[in-house]
């Protein structure tokens, strides 16, 4: 008699068993890592405009603040139309809470941005911390 070699539908279904689990296990892990990835581009984006509002305070001894979607803003700190739209965020997204001797805090929200909620502030001592929800 001729033994066939292979799989029984038994062991094909624990395989499938485990790699369900696994992958149940990994798509979380895997999502936050990329909401993780769309905040670093934002913080990326946050600290060029607060170096460009440190070098426009440099020159005019005040900084302008609020939205960065306005033109104006954007336009007097030296960016041109599509400098502030990332792969997520777009110019919309961030605003100038404030500028104190030259440091501004930049606001982020996630406002249009798939996937993501809330809105983080990178704060004048360079911190970067999510808000509370309102």
């Amino acid at each position: 008699m001729e033994r066939r070699k292979g799989f029984t539908l038994i062991e094909l279904m624990v395989v499938i068993l485990i790699v369900s689990i696994l992958a149940g296990v990994a798509i979380p892990l895997m999502q936050g890592r990329i909401d993780s990835a769309k905040w670093s581009e934002a913080n990326a984006t946050a600290g060029t405009i607060r170096t460009a509002v440190r070098a426009y305070y440099a020159e005019h001894g005040t900084a302008p603040t609020g939205a960065l979607n306005s033109g104006t803003t954007a336009t007097d700190l030296g960016f041109s139309s599509g400098d502030l739209t990332g792969t997520y965020f777009s110019a919309s997204n961030y605003s100038i809470d404030s500028v104190t001797n030259g440091i501004a805090v930049v606001k982020v929200n996630s406002t249009g941005v798939t996937g993501l909620t809330g809105s983080y502030t990178l704060a004048a001592d360079g911190t970067w911390t999510k808000d509370a929800a309102p």
